[in-house]
């Protein structure tokens, strides 16, 4: 399972953005989650989901609001489960605590911590990394470029989104490619299976699975997360 766990920015000095977030993650993932995203703490969001694929998408989503320290706990959590997340417990939770913890001191504002981590072929250090590339790689992208690539996801082509921002195909295009719109596309599948091969080694590990073929999960796809 993934845990989310998300920390306002400077929330002393801001008004309290965590309900806000709230409704607009359970509006967009409420489906693909395991129980309604949650506000614990006063001001931090909480989402839990079994597929691989819709916790990326949140943080992607709450890395681009740019508001947000964002922990990424994978493990097991203890069932069955309550009916809120701020009611639920187990490995996974605390590891997205010590995840949020050391985001609040990382590049991108991003950690990942499994709760069964051990050095082998493949670790969270490993898997945090690239997400973290992909991360700062999206902090790149101009508010121009992000026009053109929500348009593009939404299923426009590059002549509709031209039209639609009064520029030129060309400039679209030189958009996309300063957006580096092929290489977070490409990415997306990628570290999907990554995050499900760490979870699936951590169920392997706690004798849930035998650590032998493929946990089925859903492929992030290229017009994923604009927001």
């Amino acid at each position: 399972m993934f845990v989310i766990t998300a920390d306002q920015i400077g929330s002393r000095a801001d008004i309290d953005r965590s309900a806000a977030m709230q409704e607009e993650l359970q509006a967009e993932y409420g489906d693909r989650l395991a129980l309604p995203v949650d506000q614990t703490a006063g001001d931090e969001v909480q989402a839990i989901t079994a597929d691989p694929g819709t916790a990326l998408e949140l943080v992607l989503a709450l890395h681009r609001a740019e508001r947000w320290s964002i922990g990424l706990g994978v493990g097991d959590v203890r069932e069955p489960l309550p009916d809120a997340v701020r009611k639920a417990a187990g490995p996974a939770f605390i590891a997205a605590r010590e995840a949020v913890d050391a985001a609040k001191r990382a590049d991108a504002r991003f950690a990942l911590r499994a709760a069964d981590d051990r050095p082998g072929t493949l670790d969270a250090a490993q898997v945090e990394a690239l997400v973290r590339l992909l991360l700062l790689l999206r902090d790149r992208r101009t508010p121009q470029g992000w026009e053109a690539v929500d348009l593009v996801r939404d299923g426009r082509t590059q002549k509709d989104a031209a039209r639609l921002l009064g520029i030129s195909d060309a400039a679209v295009s030189q958009r996309l490619r300063a957006a580096q719109w092929n290489a977070d596309g490409d990415a997306l599948p990628a570290l999907v299976r990554l995050l499900a091969e760490l979870d699936r080694r951590g169920a392997g590990a706690d004798g849930d699975g035998d650590g032998d073929g493929d946990a089925p999960l859903a492929e992030a796809r290229h017009d994923g997360p604009a927001r």
